[in-house]
């Protein structure tokens, strides 16, 4: 078993590696995990896609404030397929892309 994780700017690039992840590599989409890097709720560090800008900013509506980075887990088990996630999210705009395990 591994763990890999990054981290997003937006929730849209966050979206967008699991959707590759689970319908292109065939990862559970119980074994993908989704954050935040810090302790409070947030749309990433931008708005992105249908993101309200003016909304995100200032934590108003429905939406969660623009308060940190998004953070993605994703539990493997096989070294291979840990690789080959690692690509996938590095090709989304993850950062910080770690494999533990």
């Amino acid at each position: 078993m591994a763990t890999i994780s990054a981290t997003f700017e937006t929730r849209r690039e966050a979206e967008l590696a699991i959707e590759h992840l689970v319908q292109e590599h065939g990862i559970d989409r119980d074994d993908v995990e989704v954050g935040t890097e810090g302790d409070q709720n947030s749309a990433g560090v931008e708005a992105s896609g249908s993101d309200n800008k003016t909304e995100l900013e200032s934590g108003t509506g429905d939406e969660a404030a623009l308060n940190g980075r998004i953070s993605l887990v994703v539990t493997v088990d096989s070294e291979e397929t840990s690789k080959s996630v690692q690509r996938v999210l590095e090709k989304h705009g993850g950062d910080k892309v770690t494999i533990e395990g």
